[in-house]
């Protein structure tokens, strides 16, 4: 393990630690560490997981976007340490007792054993397409710091970010992410099934199978919310109160109507005092005018969490990057979404520039980690990943592929040198200069196409239709 403050990574490079002292560790929402635990607990903490980074839609209206950043991330990874401090202080923010244990596996982390595939910076990119790759031990805390302190000055109750809430003590929330739902297959990965009841210390043996006998009783709408009921119902038998739901996606105002009315239901048919008044909490990128339209509508949210548009002008909004697990022990995992845009490319992947005869890109593909590469005069067809009419075929007079190793952890793979900032900049100048000039006026610009191999496109499919829940007509 390295001691925080280490002047080496895993690959014997001399690399500092971030530029900004704020850039810690604790930089990261409170849930990450809730979900770490249950990892731990489960015995699920140093399974083999695979992130991709990347975002949904470019700024501004364009139809480009350029990549930095990375050399801060790989700064982070290169010198990660909790101290005895960070460590004290997430243990006096954690609402449930955590055994000591657990603490002393979080001294004993660092990043030795992370990988880290990105996309050069400076580079020209798009939607949908990774700039990043992390691959390591699935409880790796991660996360972002935003304008927390203003935000609470001007009326917010809480905020989500460790760092926040320790520098200016600021209330801690949060939840947790879809990873951490999407990361337990069975039923079988619980290790500790037993649960201590809150007023005696009589402990139930088998809280899922209690949780199964609940659900038996559920007659309600297919979705996330029987099960929360049910782990609610459970929990209310031994003496505990669930908080409430989040809602994250779909027709807000409809959802938590519905879900409103199944709590009440729920209240009156098995006598559970307050279940009705049970807390609904929305996000997905909300506004004032989402807001707005929600009042007009009619809705049952109690509360909000807003970060993006909060703390940047709409004409020049956050980027919206996201975060997605799409692999973990070798398992492709896809994150399901009434939007489809909202719809994750699973499996470890492989990036490709195709360029046409003027030298010009003309298309990026994403194919899986195991097919061979795209060939330089080889007829390629190249998909839309969830459109199923929208395919074409491309011959490339040339092929450039995006992701190279920045942090090769314990995989001893040669990783590419951090290039200083001036040569940064003069990759992008180049990389702009590639562009097509249709796709980079700043008028109705011609969207750049990104797609997936048909392997690929077959794979995302099948395993979509695998996954996704089927209806039941009544």
């Amino acid at each position: 393990m390295k001691e925080n403050g280490s002047d080496e990574n895993s690959s014997g490079r001399g690399i500092p630690g971030p530029t900004n002292p704020m850039v810690t560790p604790l930089l990261t929402d409170l849930y990450q560490f809730t979900m770490a635990y249950t990892y731990w607990k489960a015995g699920k903490h140093a399974e083999r997981a695979v992130f991709d980074l990347y975002f949904r839609k470019n700024p501004f209206g364009g139809e480009y976007t350029i990549f930095a950043g990375l050399e801060e991330c790989i700064r982070l990874i290169s010198n990660y340490k909790l101290s005895e401090e960070d460590i004290d202080f997430i243990r006096s923010c954690l609402h449930v007792p955590c055994e000591d244990g657990f603490f002393e596996y979080l001294r004993g982390i660092d990043c030795s054993d992370v990988e880290v595939y990105a996309i050069p910076e400076g580079s020209v990119v798009f939607p949908k397409v990774p700039l990043m790759r992390v691959e390591g031990p699935i409880a790796g805390p991660d996360g972002g710091m935003g304008a927390s302190k203003y935000c609470y000055i001007g009326g917010f109750d809480a905020t989500s970010n460790v760092a926040a809430g320790r520098l200016f003590g600021i209330p801690l929330r949060g939840t947790h992410s879809h990873a951490f739902v999407s990361s337990f297959m069975t039923l079988d990965e619980i290790k500790d099934k037993s649960l201590r009841k809150k007023v005696s210390k009589s402990t139930c043996k088998d809280f899922v199978s209690l949780v199964q006998a609940w659900l038996s009783k559920l007659q309600v709408i297919r979705s996330g919310i029987p099960n929360f009921c049910a782990v609610a119902l459970a929990l209310n038998e031994l003496g505990y109160k669930a908080v409430g739901i989040r809602l994250d996606s779909g027709d807000l105002a409809y959802l938590s109507c519905q879900a409103r009315k199944i709590f009440c239901c729920i209240e009156k048919e098995f006598a559970v005092s307050g279940f009705g008044k049970t807390s609904i909490t929305a996000s997905n990128d909300l506004n004032e005018e989402t807001l707005d339209a929600l009042n007009k509508q009619g809705h049952e949210v109690d509360a909000y969490g807003i970060g993006t548009y909060l703390v940047t002008c709409y004409a020049q909004a956050a980027l919206g990057i996201v975060f997605k697990l799409v692999e973990i022990n070798k398992q492709p995992r896809i994150k399901l979404s009434e939007d489809v845009s909202k719809v994750s490319i699973p499996c470890k992947k492989k990036i490709y520039r195709l360029y046409g005869k003027e030298s010009y890109p003309l298309v990026d593909i994403m194919t899986g980690e195991d097919e061979p590469p795209p060939k330089v005069g080889e007829r390629i067809l190249c998909r839309h990943p969830f459109e199923e009419s929208k395919r074409a075929y491309v011959v490339p007079q040339h092929v450039e592929e995006l992701l190279r190793c920045y942090s090769a952890g314990t995989s001893g793979k040669e990783t590419e040198p951090l290039p200083p900032l001036k040569d940064i900049r003069e990759r992008c100048i180049q990389q702009l200069e590639k562009m097509r000039p249709d796709h980079m006026r700043r008028l109705n610009p011609t969207p750049y196409k990104v797609s997936v191999s048909g392997k690929l496109y077959d794979f995302i499919h099948f395993l979509w239709l695998n996954e996704a829940p089927v209806g039941e007509l009544l």
